[in-house]
C-alpha cells in the first residue's frame, strides 16, 4: 500500500466511523485489508482503494469499516464495571424508578453483544425486585457483520472461558455442539441495531444507564467531544454513564462529570451534588438518625 493510499485510508476511516488510524498502523491494514480482498475476489490492496476512491460504493466502504473496527470483547469484561452496575447503578435504578418501572439500558459499540448480555445476567439475578419491569437493553455497533453474530448470541467454547463464571454458563446457555447460546429468554431482553456514533441519535430515546466503553480510545480529540455530545443528551438526568478503565471525559465535555465516590461512573453534569453538599446531607441523615 502507498503513502498516498494509506493516507486515503486513514482519511476515510475517520470521516466514516471516527476511526483514528496512526500511521504506524499501515501493517494492520495491510493485513485485515488483504483478508477483505481475498473473500471479495479484488484483485490486491491497489485495486480496493481505487475502487473506495472512484467507486463511491457504500457497502464497500462499510465492509472496510467492519474491518479495520476492533472487536475486541468478553464477557464481564474488567470485571468493575458489573460489580458497579450490580451494587451501585442497579440498586439506584430501582429505587428511581418505582414509579414507573422502567429501565432503559444502551450499551454502546457493542460488538459481538458480550457487554450487554452480561447486564442481562444481573438483571436477570435480580428479577425479584424487578419482578413487573419493562426492561429495554438497546445495544449498537457501527459493524452489521458482528451485529448478526450477536443477535444469533452463540459463542465458542473459547469465547464463553474468558469472563463468564461457570455458574452463569450452566444457567444461561445451552452446549449446541462446539458452541453455545445464550438462552432465548435473555436474548430476547436485548435489541442490536446497526448504529454509527458520529450519527444523531434522538430517535432512541432517552436512557437510565449508558455503557460506552473501550471506544473512545480509537478516537481522536475532536471525534471524541462528538460522541460525548451526542451520546450525554440521551442520558436522563439523574442516569450514569460508565466508560472503560482508561477513558475519561476530563477535557472533552462539560455535560458530563466523574462521580466522585466511583470510578469509572459519571452522571450528567447538571445532576451532580456538591461534595460537600452531599456531606452535609449525610451529616443531617445521621443526625436524624441520631
Amino acid at each position: 500500500m502507498t503513502e498516498a493510499d494509506f493516507a486515503f485510508l486513514r482519511l476515510l476511516l475517520q470521516q466514516r466511523s471516527g476511526l483514528s488510524l496512526s500511521a504506524d498502523k499501515r501493517y494492520l491494514a495491510e493485513s485485515r485489508l488483504g483478508i477483505l480482498c481475498r473473500r471479495r475476489n479484488i484483485a490486491d490492496l491497489t485495486s480496493l482503494i481505487d475502487q473506495l476512491r472512484y467507486g463511491r460504493n457504500r457497502a464497500l466502504e462499510s465492509a472496510v469499516v467492519d474491518a479495520m473496527t476492533t472487536n475486541e470483547t468478553l464477557f464481564f469484561r474488567d470485571k468493575t464495571p458489573f460489580d458497579l452496575f450490580r451494587e451501585v447503578i442497579l440498586p439506584e435504578r430501582i429505587a428511581a424508578n418505582a414509579a414507573t418501572r422502567t429501565l432503559r439500558i444502551w450499551c454502546a459499540a457493542v460488538s459481538s453483544g458480550q457487554e450487554a448480555y452480561s447486564l442481562a445476567m444481573l438483571i436477570d439475578d435480580a428479577a425479584e425486585r424487578l419482578h413487573g419491569w419493562k426492561i429495554d437493553i438497546l445495544g449498537t455497533d457501527i459493524s452489521a457483520e458482528i451485529l448478526e453474530k450477536a443477535r444469533a448470541g452463540v459463542y465458542s467454547q473459547f469465547e464463553v472461558q474468558r469472563g463468564l463464571p461457570i455458574q452463569m454458563l450452566l444457567k444461561h446457555f445451552q452446549q449446541r455442539g462446539d458452541t453455545w447460546q445464550i438462552s432465548e429468554r435473555l436474548r430476547a431482553m436485548v435489541e442490536f441495531r446497526q448504529h454509527n456514533l458520529l450519527d444523531p441519535n434522538e430517535h432512541f430515546g432517552r436512557f437510565d444507564v449508558i455503557f460506552c466503553r473501550n471506544v473512545l480510545i480509537y478516537f481522536d480529540v475532536p471525534t471524541k467531544v462528538k460522541v460525548l455530545d451526542l451520546l450525554s443528551p440521551r442520558l436522563f438526568a439523574n442516569g450514569a454513564f460508565v466508560l472503560g478503565t482508561p477513558e475519561t471525559v476530563l477535557g472533552l465535555t462539560t455535560k458530563l462529570a466523574a462521580d466522585a465516590d466511583h470510578r469509572g461512573l459519571h452522571r450528567p453534569a447538571s445532576g451532580i451534588v456538591p461534595a460537600s453538599d452531599r456531606f452535609m446531607r449525610r451529616e443531617a441523615v445521621a443526625g436524624r438518625r441520631g
